[in-house]
């Protein structure tokens, strides 16, 4: 049987510096952008270790680093930790509905307060609720918006691709000064673990692990948490 990679034509980008190892440089395999897209074909293919950035599907390719590995979480093996058990019980205030707009003007704002404060030397613009939108949702994609609210306000967008066999996390925004106290990032991917389970799927892919990376080791925080290593899910410690 032909791989994935032997039906479709995939290139390569140009090397660039890498975003997480500011050390290294990267270079991405990417789907042919004309390649007819559809939510179960994405689906196999993110059990390969893929992944979307708005429309484009892409794996690392980088020729002298492989730390980027695509992790997925087996909802009905995942067992949370006494901190994670704490942040669920104190976020059990916020209304969590999934939003029927699309991405909106609220969304955005909530985003550009989020950036302001992980990129405090102002390297990021303000962006706009279309060019947001653009990076996040795919025309051939099946992508909620879980909206959670405490008393009307927004606190956190978490978008979510809903696969065949489970939810694979977009990207998440929320309240920075909210979150401080109420670890929203961490409570956001607890709720999809538990939302994978109500909907009788078997998997959450929560995006690439970096070891040495500090905004993308914290995955392996979820326990237990498998990699995709040279074409085997193997657990991650």
């Amino acid at each position: 049987m032909k791989s994935l990679q032997e039906t479709m034509r995939l290139f390569a980008t140009y090397e660039h510096s890498c975003p997480y190892l500011p050390e290294k440089n990267s270079v991405n395999a990417i789907v042919d952008p004309k390649y007819p897209m559809e939510i179960s074909q994405y689906s196999k293919m993110i059990n390969e270790g893929y992944r979307r950035s708005g429309k484009q599907v892409y794996r690392p390719y980088c020729p002298d680093c492989n730390e980027c590995i695509s992790t997925r979480i087996l909802v009905d093996e995942f067992k949370p930790s006494r901190n994670q058990k704490r942040t669920w019980k104190r976020n059990q205030d916020l209304v969590v509905t999934e939003g029927k707009q699309g991405f909106s003007k609220e969304y955005a704002d909530l985003y550009n307060t989020y950036t302001r404060t992980r990129h405090p030397d102002g390297e990021l613009e303000e962006d706009s609720a279309e060019n947001f939108a653009s990076f996040v949702e795919a025309d051939w994609s099946c992508t909620a918006f879980y909206e959670f609210r405490k008393e009307g306000k927004l606190l956190c967008v978490a978008a979510v691709d809903i696969l065949e066999q489970g939810l694979s996390a977009v990207y998440t925004f929320y309240d920075p000064e909210a979150s401080a106290k109420r670890g929203l990032g961490t409570f956001a991917l607890l709720w999809e673990i538990e939302q994978t389970k109500k909907l009788g799927l078997a998997y959450v892919y929560p995006g690439y692990w970096i070891k040495e990376s500090p905004k993308m080791n914290y995955k392996t925080r979820f326990q237990p948490i498998y990699g995709r290593v040279n074409g085997e899910w193997i657990a991650l410690s």
